[in-house]
């Protein structure tokens, strides 16, 4: 297999991101050459129309399918604002029924497919178990797994009537004090703790037949010790295995200092697929995507990672697009 067949293979493993409110040439390039995915953020959108404009002029690029996703999570993550209905931050749904929840993730689904996106990179299924946690606080339904692991997964129900949902941060971002945007976090909980309190939510969104998990770019020392569970084959061997999903396993965005000061974004996307994760995040640096392609197309013919590992991943994510991404 020569250089440009090896990066024609991975390039669907890629969801992109760029500046802006039009793409540039590099990035149109990316998506005409097979990318699957691109992620827009505050930087990207305005109103409605404006929206669903860029997403078909996206979508337009490539004659096969492209899924538009979008962190719009509710409270103080939300990417749409400029004429759409604002929800509240998870916590302020922590004493709602479920049947309540349920309905705010049908609505927020409408109004996230209605701006053309087809996945939503939501809900937050981490525990918020550590007061000092710089980064998830009211983004997570509750302090109680039990809690988190209820509403997730009625929110969860919701939004999959209408459009992909995602769960994240696996296996669990609560208790960390440090945000992995500019540091590593390290958790030292032995594996019963977890299996009790942080994958407990996991196990109920999968069960309500969540699309994706979103690792998390921290480190679990009971799982494995110095390797961040975004790079960890015994960390997403517990979502595979013991917990039985069937989805896509995408990564945060690899341009976190967590990741890109500590490992490279190449090395680290190579580490990932060889994990076992099928989409790679990388929201913000076109340089920056085009070294984890060749990083994963050098890897594939070194057999550093097996064709066999790529087209896994492939199925999955033609799976998912089969199922979600709609024309605009």
């Amino acid at each position: 297999m020569n250089t440009r067949a090896a990066q024609d293979l991975v390039r669907p493993l890629l969801w992109i991101g760029f500046d802006g409110k039009v793409p540039s040439a590099d990035t149109t390039h990316l998506i005409r050459d097979g990318v699957s995915g691109v992620i827009l953020f505050a930087r990207n959108v305005g109103t409605r129309d404006e929206t669903r404009s860029l997403i078909g002029e996206l979508k337009s690029i490539t004659g096969g399918p492209l899924l538009l996703s979008v962190d719009q999570e509710g409270g103080r993550v939300a990417r749409l604002t400029e004429g759409f209905a604002a929800f509240p931050a998870m916590r302020t749904l922590g004493t709602w029924s479920p049947d309540r929840v349920r309905e705010v993730g049908q609505q927020l689904g409408a109004q996230v497919r209605g701006a053309g996106f087809d996945i939503n990179l939501a809900p937050v299924v981490d525990i918020d178990s550590n007061e000092a946690n710089p980064v998830i606080g009211n983004r997570s339904f509750a302090r109680d797994a039990h809690t988190v692991a209820t509403l997730g997964s009625a929110l969860i129900e919701g939004l999959e009537s209408e459009v992909a949902s995602c769960a994240k941060h696996f296996p669990g971002h609560g208790d960390t004090d440090q945000d992995s945007h500019f540091h590593l976090p390290r958790l030292t909980h032995g594996i019963d703790r977890l299996r009790q309190c942080e994958l407990l939510p996991f196990h109920a969104a999968v069960k309500a037949g969540v699309s994706c998990v979103m690792t998390a770019h921290v480190v679990f020392e009971a799982l494995d010790p110095g390797t961040p569970a975004t790079m960890s084959s015994k960390a997403l061997a517990l979502l595979r295995d013991e917990i039985g999903f069937k989805g896509v396993i995408v990564t945060d965005d690899l341009e976190m200092k967590a990741i890109a000061d500590h490992f490279g974004c190449g090395n680290a996307a190579v580490r990932a697929v060889q994990a076992g994760v099928d989409a790679l995040l990388c929201c913000h640096h076109v340089e920056v995507q085009h070294e984890v392609v060749d990083a994963l197309a050098a890897a594939v013919m070194d057999g550093k990672i097996s064709l066999q590992r790529i087209e896994q991943s492939r199925a999955r994510l033609t799976a998912l697009a089969a199922r979600h991404a709609r024309p605009v």
